[in-house]
């Protein structure tokens, strides 16, 4: 092209279209630019923001070594104790002729209540045991099981147990609610376990009667000496 026609007016065209083509390139290559980083920058902070793993990943990391270690101490820890009820045993029905059972006994003694026995007169009292089981049972009625003792406040003066000759032991037949009864007298003499002295006279003064079997023991019976 002649550089003189370039100088005048189509020179003027000619740099005005190479002005515009370029402009046009220029925004085509911005729109494209703002495309891309509109699809990658702003969806995707979106997406971050509406994505439910995204909400999760914002929660605090558990250290592995901790979390294995967790693991690890709640399968190996051994359970807590749990209380174990106790199976109530079940009570077999009594035999007849069994041995009785205390439960089942009612002891008492009768006589030598605040009585008063002038000098020569000898206390008497009279034993009384109930079997109130359900069917016959056995017992030692001897002196030594069935002991009745005399006391005066921390003197032991007198009792069945001492001196008693043989084996000592009396097993009787119980029926139910039949009454076993034993009466005796006291002479007013002490008793001793060796029973190589003489014994004593007991003095006048206050005393107390009662009647000890295994675990069960009678009500008092007070009396008095004169």
């Amino acid at each position: 092209m002649d550089p003189d026609t370039m100088r005048g007016d189509g020179g003027d065209i000619y740099w005005r279209r190479r002005m515009s083509l370029l402009v046009a390139v220029l925004v085509v290559v911005a729109v494209v630019a703002w495309a891309c980083s509109s699809g990658s920058g702003p969806e995707r902070s979106s997406s971050a923001q509406t994505s439910p793993s995204a909400s999760v990943s914002a929660t605090p990391s558990v250290d592995p070594l901790l979390a294995g270690l967790r693991t690890l101490a709640m399968g190996t820890a051994s359970p807590s104790p749990t209380a174990t009820p106790k199976a109530t045993p079940t009570q077999r029905p009594r035999r007849p002729g069994e041995p009785c059972s205390e439960q089942d006994l009612v002891l008492s003694l009768q006589g030598g209540k605040e009585q008063i026995y002038p000098g020569g007169s000898r206390p008497s009292f009279m034993v009384t045991l109930v079997n109130t089981g359900t069917v016959m049972c056995t017992t030692d009625v001897g002196p030594r099981a069935m002991e009745i003792r005399i006391t005066s406040g921390a003197d032991r003066i007198w009792s069945t147990a001492d001196c008693v000759s043989g084996e000592g032991t009396e097993i009787r037949q119980l029926q139910r609610g039949v009454p076993y009864v034993r009466s005796l007298e006291w002479d007013r003499r002490r008793s001793s376990s060796d029973c190589r002295a003489t014994p004593s006279a007991a003095l006048p003064g206050t005393y107390v009667a009662t009647v000890r079997m295994g675990k069960m023991r009678s009500t008092k019976g007070v009396f008095h000496l004169r």
